[in-house]
C-alpha cells in the first residue's frame, strides 16, 4: 500500500482534504528527534491502512509548510492530525506509539463498516482489515489482532477440526458443512497429486495458497458441548464486548447431529494458563452470559457479547468456558471470535500478571 505522502502545497494540501474521507497528517521537522524515531511506525501504518479516497496519510513539514501549520496551530512536533470530511477529529501531540496508533486504528475501523456478508475494520498493530459479524461500537476498536496466537491453549476440540487460531482468521468464514469441508480436502489432495510432476517454485506456492483455502476453518467441542479457550495478548487491552461467530450448517444434520450454537459462557480475565474444567468451576467468573436467539444476528451468524467494562479494563488474557449449547446435542461450534475494545501498555512477552484481589479478578 502506500506511503506517506509528502505535502508541497496548501492548494494540494485542501485538495486531499476535499477528496478522501479521512486524512492522517505528520506535522514533523527535519530537525526534530522524536519525529525521527516515531516514522517508521507511522510509515508502517500508512501502509497497511492507506486506501485510496478513504485513508490517506500525509506528512507536512512545519518549516516549509507554514501557512498549513500555522492553520491547525502546530506548536510542538510531531504532532499527529486525524482529518475526517475535512474537519480534525483528534490530535496525539508528541511521539506516542500507543495513542498514535489507537486513534488511527478507531476512524479506520469507522470507515470500513460495509464489507461483504459482514463487517470489515482496521484491527492490530498490524492494521489489517479483518472480517467483523457485527458492526462495531462507536469509539471502539476491533483489538483481535493484540491476541498472541502461539499462546493459546484449547480444551476438548474435535481434533479432524481446526485449531484455536482458525478462530482468529481475518477471512469471512466458510461456513461449510463437515461433509463440504471433506469433499473439499478430498478434492484439494487429488489435485495436489495430478501437480506433482512440476517442483516449480511456484507450484509450491499455489500449493500453499489452496492449504490455506480449503483449511477447516472452525472448531468444534470433542466428547461434549464444553470447551475452554485461552487467549493471551500482546498488549494490556480494555475490553468492551466480544463477537463470538457460529455457523452450524443443517448439511450435518443427517448420519451426525448438527452442533450446536453456544448458550452459556463464563469468562474470566488475566488468568497465567488455561483453566481445567473442574478448576472453573471452583473459581467464580468474572462475568457468565447467557445467550438467547434473540443475540444472534441471521446474517452472519454472530452474537455480540457485551462485558462489564468495568471489570475488564487492564486485560492481559481471557479465559472463555463454553458451558453448554442451545439445545441437547452434544457438540459446539465455533467459527470466529473477535475483541472489541481498546489497547493499552505492551507486556513482556513470556510473563502475563494476575490483576485485582477480587475473585474471578
Amino acid at each position: 500500500m502506500a506511503e506517506p505522502l509528502l505535502i508541497s502545497s496548501t492548494e494540494q494540501f485542501n485538495s486531499l482534504l476535499s477528496s478522501s474521507k479521512i486524512v492522517v497528517t505528520d506535522f514533523y521537522a527535519e530537525w526534530c528527534g522524536p519525529c525521527h524515531q516515531i516514522a517508521p511506525l507511522y510509515k508502517e501504518l500508512s501502509s497497511r491502512l492507506s486506501r485510496p479516497n478513504v485513508i490517506t496519510f500525509t506528512k507536512v513539514d512545519v518549516d516549509k509548510q507554514k501557512a498549513i501549520a500555522r492553520t491547525y496551530e502546530i506548536t510542538a512536533m510531531p504532532t499527529f492530525v486525524i482529518f475526517k470530511n475535512a474537519q480534525v477529529v483528534s490530535k496525539v501531540v508528541g511521539a506516542d506509539r500507543n495513542m498514535l496508533s489507537s486513534a488511527i486504528k478507531k476512524l479506520a475501523a469507522e470507515a470500513d463498516s460495509n464489507g461483504d456478508g459482514g463487517f470489515s475494520g482496521a484491527s492490530g498493530d498490524a492494521g489489517r482489515n479483518m472480517w467483523l459479524g457485527v458492526e462495531l461500537p462507536k469509539g471502539y476498536s476491533d483489538v483481535t489482532t493484540e491476541v498472541d496466537i502461539k499462546g493459546l491453549d484449547l480444551l476438548n476440540v474435535d481434533s479432524e477440526l481446526g485449531s484455536a487460531r482458525v478462530l482468529f482468521n481475518e477471512s469471512k468464514p466458510s461456513g461449510k458443512s463437515r461433509k463440504a469441508a471433506a469433499a473439499a480436502a478430498s478434492s484439494s489432495s487429488s489435485a495436489k497429486g495430478k501437480e506433482k510432476a512440476s517442483s516449480s517454485s511456484s507450484s509450491d506456492t499455489n500449493d500453499n495458497n489452496k492449504d490455506d483455502q480449503n483449511q477447516v476453518d472452525w472448531i468444534e467441542s470433542d466428547t461434549d458441548e464444553q470447551m475452554m479457550l485461552f487467549m493471551p495478548f500482546q498488549s494490556s487491552l480494555k475490553i468492551h464486548s466480544l463477537q463470538i461467530t457460529s455457523l452450524p450448517s443443517r448439511e450435518d444434520d443427517g448420519d451426525e447431529e448438527m452442533p450446536m450454537r453456544p448458550k452459556t459462557l463464563n469468562v474470566y480475565s488475566n488468568r497465567a494458563h488455561v483453566l481445567g474444567f473442574e478448576e472453573a468451576e471452583d473459581i467464580p467468573a468474572t462475568q457468565t452470559i447467557t445467550l438467547t436467539s434473540r443475540d444472534w444476528d441471521q446474517k452472519t451468524g454472530t452474537a455480540k457479547v457485551e462485558l462489564r467494562f468495568v471489570k475488564f479494563q487492564s486485560v492481559t488474557s481471557l479465559v472463555l468456558f463454553v458451558v453448554d449449547g442451545e439445545g441437547d446435542g452434544e457438540r459446539v461450534r465455533l467459527d470466529r471470535i473477535r475483541i472489541v475494545g481498546e489497547v493499552g501498555r505492551k507486556r513482556e512477552m513470556g510473563k502475563l500478571e494476575k490483576i485485582g484481589d477480587e475473585p474471578g479478578e
